[in-house]
């Protein structure tokens, strides 16, 4: 049985409900990756993909409870302001920019008349097609028509490295280059940031010099894979989002969306504590 899952549905997400107060306010930034029956491997705790069946799924069931969604970069001007975004909103976010999104995820999105923000790893994105970890991303002349069907797009780093193991003139050309690049290619700001690979939140030091550089460099947040949901007054540059994959069948889902799923972020603060004794800090 899957462990997170069965305290999710059974546990918490009934003992949130019980206590409406503690999600008021609260906002659902989903994380998604690439939305694809490829199998993979591992515990579906670190699955990324979404089948299309299962999506549209997901979003009908969004749909059907009232739920609707807001661009990335006004909840982020909501929530700095302290404000709430208002009761059943949700953000849809997506990394890595697979085609898979524009031939799969769009159309659903489309649908059931949703928006979303894309994070892209511009050193993937080109004129021609080019392939990350095996799967074929969008072209530039893709990203385009996206945006200006509402598509909103952020940075995901140039080449999607482990940022925390590089030197700071290397994390600082990632995060300068890849916006630049977007820019250039989109005649439009740039102003939203995804963290590639395991948010290092177990090392301080780290976080609080990467915020300074986001800053420093124009962006207004960074999305992280800190598990939990955004809320007023929280620090935009370290955003809080909730993983979905194929495993996520609807009451996991509502739990997810609801508050039932913000305890992992103890345990996966916990685990990320043991192994940040052996990840090397930008020197």
């Amino acid at each position: 049985m899957r462990l997170d899952r069965a305290l999710s549905v059974y546990v918490f997400h009934p003992a949130q409900r019980a206590v409406p107060a503690r999600s008021h306010g609260a906002l659902p930034i989903l994380m998604y990756h690439g939305i694809s029956d490829e199998s993979e491997r591992g515990s579906a705790y670190y699955k990324v993909n979404t089948g299309p069946a299962v999506f549209e799924r997901q979003m009908r069931f969004l749909k059907e409870r009232g739920y609707s969604t807001i661009a990335l970069s006004e909840a982020v001007r909501l929530l700095n302001r302290r404000e709430s975004p208002g009761p059943r909103r949700v953000v849809i976010s997506f990394d890595d920019g697979y085609r898979n999104f524009y031939t799969h995820a769009f159309p659903i999105l489309q649908k059931f008349g949703f928006t979303a923000t894309m994070f892209l790893p511009t050193g993937y994105i080109g004129e021609n097609r080019a392939s990350f970890k095996g799967i074929e991303c969008m072209t530039w002349d893709e990203v385009r028509e996206l945006r200006k069907a509402g598509i909103e797009f952020g940075s995901h780093t140039v080449t999607h490295p482990k940022l925390v193991e590089m030197n700071w003139v290397d994390v600082e050309r990632e995060l300068r280059e890849s916006r630049r690049e977007m820019e250039t290619q989109l005649g439009a700001r740039v102003t939203t940031f995804a963290y590639p690979f395991a948010f290092p939140q177990a090392d301080p030091l780290f976080v609080r010099k990467f915020g300074d550089a986001l800053v420093e460099l124009g962006y207004r947040c960074c999305l992280t894979t800190e598990v939990g949901r955004a809320r007023p007054g929280d620090d935009v540059y370290r955003l809080k989002r909730l993983p979905v994959n194929s495993h996520d069948d609807v009451n996991l889902f509502r739990a997810k969306l609801e508050g039932g799923y913000d305890w992992l972020a103890l345990p996966q603060a916990m685990v990320k504590r043991v192994k940040s004794f052996s990840t090397q800090r930008p020197r």
